[in-house]
């Protein structure tokens, strides 16, 4: 699994320090939980790019340069405060929480699940499944139960 506290942490800390821009590394883990932050309107832009700056036209990735390609996060703030005001994991490599469809529906209705905190209004859930990495919202729609990776709100 690759590890989703640090993209959290990053993400997090960026915010904190109020860039404008963070590199991450490029995985497809960090890609597809940067896209779901994208289309929830956390962050404003993803671009692939290396460790100095986004690309300006297309590169493709290699065996050759994977070390250095990063994905840049363009952060998204509104009347000088940060859109997304904290991000942390559920799920760690020591203790990985899984959740049926049913545990889900009453984790984003107000219950607790197991020992997560409900959803409050606003906040989001990332959840990987056979699907794809979806929102949790996505997953309870396709009926898919799966690995609770993080929350954002």
């Amino acid at each position: 699994m690759p590890r989703v506290y640090d993209l959290c942490a990053r993400i997090q800390n960026g915010f904190r320090a109020r860039l404008r821009t963070i590199a991450i590394p490029d995985t497809k883990m960090n890609l597809a939980v940067s896209n779901i932050l994208y289309h929830q309107g956390f962050i404003s832009s993803v671009a692939r790019g290396n460790y100095k700056a986004p690309d300006e036209e297309y590169t493709p990735t290699t065996p050759d340069n994977i070390a250095t390609r990063r994905l840049w996060l363009t952060l998204k703030y509104r009347d000088n405060e940060p859109v997304l005001t904290k991000m942390s994991c559920i799920s760690k490599p020591s203790k990985k929480i899984t959740f049926t469809v049913t545990e889900m529906k009453s984790m984003v209705s107000g219950r607790r699940a197991k020992f997560v905190e409900p959803l409050q209004p606003g906040e989001i859930a990332i959840v990987s499944t056979n699907y794809g990495v979806l929102e949790i919202h996505d997953a309870m729609a396709k009926n898919a139960g799966g690995l609770v990776l993080c929350r954002a709100r």
